[in-house]
């Protein structure tokens, strides 16, 4: 009889977050499940920058996320209507600047 040991129930799963070469900003990529973060961060570049497309890489416990419960939207994202003078609508944006 074979002992299988789920890396899934023993490891802490961990979110990765990857800065390409062209970006200026971190997008989350994936996620793996790694005993330590030196680990996670070894195991993204392997997983996740196979053509070596990326230039840093992020990764944190999943545990340490706090997100919203998709079925409060309406309360959480609702107050912003509100606030019409956030809207870029009311700033006169320079030719020179191009897209934003």
């Amino acid at each position: 009889m074979s002992t299988t040991h789920n890396i899934a129930n023993e490891w802490p799963l961990w979110e990765v977050f990857i800065r390409s070469k062209q970006g200026i900003e971190h997008k989350h990529c994936g996620s793996l499940h790694a005993a330590d973060a030196q680990q996670a961060l070894q195991m993204a570049r392997d997983v996740y920058t196979r053509r070596q497309e990326g230039v840093s890489i992020w990764v944190m416990p999943s545990a340490a996320i706090t997100a919203s419960d998709p079925g409060d939207k309406d309360t959480m994202f609702e107050p912003a209507k509100d606030k019409v003078y956030r809207h870029p609508t009311f700033f006169v944006i320079p030719d020179e600047v191009g897209h934003m």
